[in-house]
């Protein structure tokens, strides 16, 4: 193609089939066809990705590719797509695909409308896929036909000489800056103008790191922002704030629009910013996904459910770009000591070498020793945990009442050299004494302040430990499937946890081994100034009083009442049982997507469960 003839054509649906037929006869020569009729927004992104793509190139074709609701795409899409996989199957055959009743070997290509990216059948070949051959497997998608069309036809655009940067802006790292890599972290967000920064360079591959839901990710007080101004609202789906009319939760004039981000490649770096559509929060007009499909942007890695990308996928992002590789095998690579599921999905056809597949890790088998009291045991290891590992910092209200305990545990725990003080039986009353005691203080101490460190040890405890390859298929509170597993502690202080897993609700529940086991069931909308109802079930890992509570996130309370803020039940075991809680809301709270979070104490051991919901304004 002459270099001063642009890579693309805006064409209308009628013209598609024609066009598309005389660019894959002569790729080299003429501009890639793109529907826009009635898609403004696709003309400004075609003239976005003209400055950062300077001709075309057929791609090196995947072995296989399928196209999901094919009779219901216009003439000329699946013939645009057709170069780009050896061999296409019908959609009826997706489901074997892997499995092993076939003998496909390879990456797969899926294509189709975004409504058509689904739980079933897509939960198998993601789960199927992982840790398997290098791209695995790949999407094209967008909002509509025209949205699929423009992917499809991005994948043959050749990225310019003067889109080279690589960048990696994070809210939750401060990581090293090796030379090629535009780093920024919170200390550049609060000094430099980051959404100039963004829309200004051409980047080759860039990611945005950060806290957020389907529709943004945070970046201090900047914002990428989900947000279409093209498509329409679908009326009776949840939105986010700006959808009922009120104005952002962060400064306006420093959201950043995804579909304006001048990338060749963007890595979409927050839990949920790519959800599948019949997990997706909120409606497609604000999903970033969606959002950063309708830009110019070649590839799109976005997170189909939570993970725990941190300071490692930083690293070997970095180096993966540096060298070229693909962002998504390394980064899931990455992550495979850590979850046993994809973190991160490609939106894009693969175009570059990819890292040497990770081995999966193999948990250590710890040896257990003589025990002269189970329960002693038990709080002796929650002990080490809460005061060795570096959970809770040196001046928490509960290290001294922790402490003390400790001595005591570690008498009772000790071979007898000399006689015993006290019999067996004594020594489990005080001690059960004790727990109940230390149980109402912790308790209490989360109700009043649920950021209390003691709260943050799924986190804390997951960084310093090892994925379990077992895994559990459970139910979630929503009835969705979820995976549950564990991380093993890699050090004696560090306490294992379980974790389950739903692609839609996320990380639904954390707790420690023998620790009361929870789920949270309520209604997904309250209107505002209503009351949510709320269930939580409670097995209990042992007979005895558990105390548990209920909180919100720290921007809902002043809109809330919790009622009770904590209870004691007195439970059997293994039986379940049934916990009530009301959420009173404020007549002015906020309509948006909201969490709640149950916890249970027990023995030292916090075991929670989250849930999320709607505020809905009163319909009318």
């Amino acid at each position: 193609m002459n270099a001063t003839t642009p890579p693309f054509q805006a064409v209308t649906w009628r013209q598609l089939p024609c066009t598309v037929k005389e660019f894959t006869e002569s790729p080299d020569r003429t501009p890639i066809p793109v529907p826009v009729e009635g898609r403004d927004d696709l003309t400004t992104a075609i003239e976005l990705a003209t400055r950062l793509y300077s001709g075309t190139r057929t791609p090196d074709p995947v072995p296989t590719g399928v196209v999901l609701g094919a009779t219901d795409l216009p003439d000329g899409i699946a013939a645009l797509a057709r170069p780009l996989a050896h061999e296409w199957l019908d959609e009826d055959d997706l489901a074997d695909h892997g499995t092993g009743t076939r003998t496909e070997t390879g990456g797969l290509l899926v294509i189709g409308c975004y409504d058509r990216l689904t739980l079933d059948p897509l939960r198998s070949l993601l789960l199927r896929s992982y840790r398997g051959a290098p791209h695995a497997l790949s999407f094209l998608s967008g909002r509509d036909a025209a949205s699929v069309a423009w992917n499809i036809a991005k994948q043959y655009a050749v990225p310019g000489a003067g889109a080279d940067a690589v960048g990696l802006f994070t809210d939750t790292d401060r990581p090293p800056r090796p030379p090629g890599v535009r780093v920024f972290d919170d200390r550049d967000f609060e000094r430099a103008d980051i959404r100039a920064e963004i829309l200004g360079t051409h980047w080759r591959r860039v990611v945005f790191q950060g806290h957020g839901k389907d529709d943004s990710v945070n970046l201090g007080e900047f914002t990428i922002c989900g947000l279409s101004p093209a498509a329409a609202a679908r009326p009776g789906l949840l939105g986010p704030r700006c959808s009922y009319g009120l104005p952002c939760y962060k400064p306006e004039d420093k959201l950043v629009p995804l579909h304006r981000v001048p990338a060749v490649e963007l890595v979409l770096s927050a839990c949920n910013s790519g959800p599948l559509a019949d997990l997706a929060l909120y409606d497609p007009k604000y999903q970033l996904l969606l959002n950063a499909l309708d830009g110019p942007a070649r590839t799109i890695a976005s997170a189909v459910s939570v993970h725990d990308s941190d300071r490692p996928e930083n690293v070997a992002w970095m180096r993966a770009a540096l060298a070229g590789e693909d962002s998504v095998d390394a980064l899931n690579s990455s992550l495979a000591g850590s979850h046993p599921y994809p973190a991160f999905m490609r939106f894009g056809v693969p175009h570059t070498p990819s890292p040497a597949a990770v081995a999966v890790a193999v948990a250590a088998a710890v040896a257990s020793g003589h025990s002269p009291d189970p329960l002693v045991l038990t709080t002796a290891r929650r002990l080490t945990a809460l005061l060795a590992s570096g959970l809770l910092p040196e001046r928490h209200p509960l290290r001294p009442r922790l402490t003390r305990l400790a001595r005591k545990t570690d008498l009772w725990a000790a071979r007898p050299t000399h006689p015993a003080d006290q019999a067996p039986e004594e020594i489990r009353a005080s001690l059960a004494a004790d727990l109940q005691s230390l149980d109402h203080a912790i308790a209490g101490q989360v109700a009043a302040n649920p950021e209390n460190e003691i709260m943050n040890y799924p986190a804390h405890f997951g960084d310093r430990s090892r994925l379990d390859p077992e895994v559990h298929e459970v139910v979630c509170h929503c009835g969705r499937p979820a995976q549950e597993f564990t991380r093993r502690g890699l050090v004696p202080y560090v306490l294992d946890t379980t974790c389950a897993v739903c692609m839609r609700c996320g990380d639904v529940t954390f707790r420690v081994p023998d620790a009361p086991r929870l789920l949270a069931y309520a209604d997904d909308e309250v209107v505002r100034g209503g009351v949510l109802e709320v269930r939580a079930e409670l097995t209990a890992a042992r007979p005895g009083p558990v105390r548990l509570g209920l909180f919100v996130p720290a921007y809902l309370r002043a809109d809330t009442v919790v009622e009770p803020a904590t209870t004691r039940v007195k439970v059997s075991q293994r039986r379940v049982e049934e916990v009530l809680f009301r959420v009173r809301f404020a007549p002015d709270t906020a309509p948006q997507a909201y969490y709640f979070t149950v916890f249970a104490v027990q023995d030292l051991a916090v075991s929670t469960a989250r849930r999320h919901f709607g505020v809905v304004p009163h319909r009318t």
